[in-house]
């Protein structure tokens, strides 16, 4: 120890030298910086205050000189104006002394610019001559519009100088002169001076003269106001005359000096701005290079002297840095400790010998297995160290672990292990953490079996269970059966949620109770709504019982339980039980039908028997008895009718035999006739209307086994529907214009075998979709005195033939409007014992 002493006791003249240089390197530079641009800036602002000093000595000599000037000219005329009342007062050859007065005034009023002009006056006031005359000399009293305010101040300014018996001025006169007037600028401001002519200590007249204040300044030298802005102010510095409009520089010299022209003469301020100096480029330039050499040295300075204070606070954030890892790594609960790669112990803090009850003198330099790891885990906790030592990923879990302290307590550790790196990128050991889980191990262990309990009831119910925030409608829970419908998001709790309003009404109290009081009124909370039954038809038309309530969620805020139960197979037992009831009706109504239309056709077939009958003798008791002309027009006429009458029978026997459920009474027919016939039997109401019909029949078709009458009948109903939508879409004012109604007959050789294709076509305003799916069920009409069994008998009619029969809408050419419909038949060319046999 004294050893030591001693060699510190030697080497420290070297501490202190150190110490000494590193103050040098460091402040050098910034003292130089320093004491160079205080000697730049003295010198800079020595040149700049000798030169502010000589400008202000010369502003002062001028401004002085044009005082002087000013106050001998009012000196001097004031002298002359005494000269002139002598005169006026004098008593010998008064004509003679008071002409030479006039001219005197005369040639003073002349050859001084600030004097306007002169006026002699009584002792009544009375004007006896006004200097001088001609184009200068205006009757400012008397003919212009200031006169008022002109003689108010001149009477004024009268009675001051009878009081004083003295010469008196006025205040100041802004008179409104007009822009033609020569004398316009020069008079815009003037005031008034008195002169008394006293006699016998009386006054026996008045000598006014009116002063312009511009020409006050034309007293001082052109040569002066060239290089110098003088201004005239009052009182209240309102300026009442300037030299030049020429601007002055913002940083000009001024000075002023206050006017004395005589004893009660208004109080004027004469003020002096400089112009702008011409550019003195030599100094200027002097400036510039010395500013440039300054900037380059400070510059220079400043470089070295930050290049100092990055090593300094590189050094001093270094040792902050030391002190705060050690406060930190002494203050934290957290073990720590570090390997090198032999895996031997480095390092250990404060926290870590609390853990193990070992000091760092015994902790350090100790290999795996360590004394402080349970005897029987050794293994076991080799093996993960070893493990994690060697994984080239670091695991953010950590690994679990216990460590046995000294007095033989056993405590539970979770361990994370990281690389240590130098500054070289090298590896030189792990740095391992420790926290202690005893504790939070044991609380989540039991909070992990009741969550177990309780989730695996929630999960094993066949609803959908979920719990949503009313504030930010996150899906705080949701059970499996919610997961597996609706996903892992709270759309599904809010698809079964029904009115949005109401999610609304709940969003805006979660938001007022947060903002307000904590507590949340029990009223309130648990109170369960009714249940409801909600239909979504995204996920397949299911149909869920719904059940809410408002509950408080763990961490206290608001939130919305809804348990959601699938009733989907019961609504469709209720549907199912629905429609069956409904064929039921449907059956019901057709029976009746079926035995309503058996009774019509057996009422029906004897009158049209006995109308036939009485037609047919007519005609042949006609025939050869009446004249041949009107035998060609009534023979047929009865012909017809009894043949309808026939037709008529027939057709009622046919769909006799259609609703008996018989086969239709086939024979070879020709599709070309039963077309016209159709068109025949409908053109009348067709041109009843102002409609027409148009037929397109292919050539060479040949005949096709069929039942006539009853493809008769369908093709009739396909063309009334077509002149109806036609009598929809076409006011009557306009029908002669319309389109007509087309049916056209060809083969259609796109399938095989080819079959006969029948279209009817009309270009009414179609019709909408939800009427096409429905349109050939029973009872099914959109019209008002409808049925609903034409469309759904045609059907029958073409399916007993082996047929098909749809209908399709037209669009126009954009595919944004309807412009029609078209109904198709396809028949097949062969008998139905043809088909069957092939």
């Amino acid at each position: 120890m004294k050893f030591t002493a001693l060699i510190s006791i030697l080497f420290s003249p070297f501490k202190w030298l150190r110490k000494i240089r590193g103050f040098r390197l460091v402040y050098t530079p910034l003292i130089a910086i320093v004491l160079f641009t205080v000697v730049m800036g003295i010198i800079l602002g020595t040149l700049h205050l000798q030169e502010k000093n000589q400008q202000e000595a010369a502003l002062f000599r001028e401004l002085s000189f044009a005082k002087q000037r000013i106050q001998l000219r009012f000196a001097n005329n004031l002298e002359a104006f005494t000269s002139i009342n002598r005169e006026l007062a004098a008593t010998e050859d008064q004509v003679k002394l008071n002409k030479i007065a006039f001219e005197q005034a005369q040639a003073l009023a002349l050859s001084n610019h600030e004097i306007i002009k002169i006026i002699s006056l009584n002792q009544n006031l009375q004007n006896q001559w006004m200097a001088p005359q001609g184009s200068k000399n205006s009757n400012w009293i008397g003919n212009t519009q200031n006169s008022q305010a002109s003689t108010s101040a001149l009477n004024s300014t009268v009675e001051l100088s009878k009081i004083t018996g003295r010469a008196a001025f006025s205040k100041f006169m802004s008179l409104d002169i007009p822009s033609q007037d020569p004398l316009a600028k020069e008079s815009s401001i003037v005031f008034w001076q008195v002169v008394p002519n006293i006699v016998g200590g009386e006054a026996i007249g008045y000598l006014a003269v009116l002063y312009s204040t511009q020409g006050v300044l034309d007293i001082i030298p052109s040569d002066l106001k060239a290089h110098y802005r003088f201004t005239l102010l009052a009182d209240d510095e309102r300026i009442l005359s300037i030299s030049s409009d020429r601007g002055t520089p913002k940083r000009s010299f001024s000075n002023q000096t206050s006017l004395d022209i005589g004893v009660l003469s208004p109080n004027l301020t004469l003020r002096i701005d400089t112009y702008p100096p011409p550019t003195n480029l030599t100094f200027r330039m002097l400036i510039g290079v010395l500013l440039g050499l300054s900037a380059f040295v400070i510059w220079s300075l400043w470089s070295v002297l930050k290049q100092m204070q990055v090593r300094q606070e590189a050094e001093a954030s270094l040792r902050k840095e030391t002190s705060f890892r050690n406060a930190m790594e002494n203050s934290t609960p957290v073990g720590i400790r570090a390997h090198d790669m032999d895996k031997r112990i480095t390092y250990v803090n404060r926290a870590f010998c609390e853990m193990t009850g070992w000091n760092p003198e015994k902790l350090i330099g100790l290999k795996p297995p360590f004394p402080f790891w349970p005897d029987a885990r050794r293994e076991e906790l080799s093996e993960k160290m070893n493990r994690a030592l060697n994984s080239e990923v670091v695991s953010k879990k950590g690994i679990e672990g216990a460590i046995l302290r000294r007095n033989g307590t056993l405590i539970e550790t979770r361990t994370f292990i990281a690389p240590l790196i130098n500054e070289k990128g090298k590896q030189t050991g792990w740095v391992t953490s420790l926290i202690d889980i005893s504790e939070p191990k044991k609380i989540r262990e039991e909070l992990a079996a009741s969550q177990d309990r309780f989730t695996t009831v929630l999960e094993g119910l066949d609803a959908a269970v979920s719990v949503v925030d009313l504030e930010t409608n996150e899906l705080l829970f949701a059970n499996r059966f919610y997961r597996e419908n609706f996903g892992n998001d709270s759309k599904g709790h809010f698809k079964l949620a029904g009115d949005i309003n109401t999610i609304k009404t709940l969003h805006d109290i979660a938001e007022d109770m947060h903002e307000s009081a904590p507590s949340i009124p029990a009223s309130f909370l648990y109170q369960e709504s009714e249940s409801e039954e909600i239909q979504l038809s995204e996920d397949g038309n299911h149909w869920y019982e719904v059940r809410r309530r408002v509950i408080p969620w763990v961490d206290g805020e608001l939130a919305q339980l809804q348990i959601a139960t699938d009733i989907t197979i019961r609504k469709e037992a209720e549907e199912l039980a629905r429609q069956q009831e409904e064929r039921m009706q449907f059956t019901s109504r057709l029976t009746t039908m079926g035995e309503m239309a058996s009774s019509l056709a057996h009422e029906l077939n004897q009158p049209l028997s006995a109308i036939s009958n009485y037609c047919m003798g007519v005609a042949k008791r006609l025939d050869g008895n009446i004249d041949p002309n009107l035998n060609k027009e009534v023979l047929p006429a009865l012909e017809k009718a009894s043949e309808q009458a026939h037709r008529a029978g027939t057709i009622i026997q046919r769909i006799r035999g259609f609703v008996k459920r018989s086969e239709p009474q086939r024979k070879t027919s020709s599709i070309a006739d039963i077309i016209n016939d159709a068109v025949g039997l409908v053109e009348i109401e067709a041109n009843r209307h102002r409609l027409s019909i148009e037929s397109n029949i292919a050539a060479n078709l040949r005949e096709v086994s069929l039942d006539p009458v009853l493809i008769l009948q369908v093709l009739v109903n396909l063309l009334k529907n077509g002149l109806d939508s036609m009598r929809e879409a076409y006011p009557l004012s306009s029908r002669w214009s319309a389109p007509p109604v087309k049916i056209s007959a060809d083969l259609d050789t796109n399938i095989f075998p080819a079959m006969l294709r029948i279209r009817v076509t009309d270009s009414g305003g179609g019709i909408a979709e939800s009427v096409i799916e429905r349109m050939f069920e029973p009872f099914f009409s959109t019209k008002t005195d409808g049925m609903g069994m034409g469309l759904n008998i045609c059907r029958s009619i073409i399916e007993s033939h082996h047929g098909r029969l749809w209908a399709s809408n037209i669009m126009d050419s954009e595919h944004t409007k309807l412009v029609g419909c078209t109904f198709t038949i396809l028949l097949p060319i062969e008998s139905s014992d043809s088909i069957g046999n092939a």
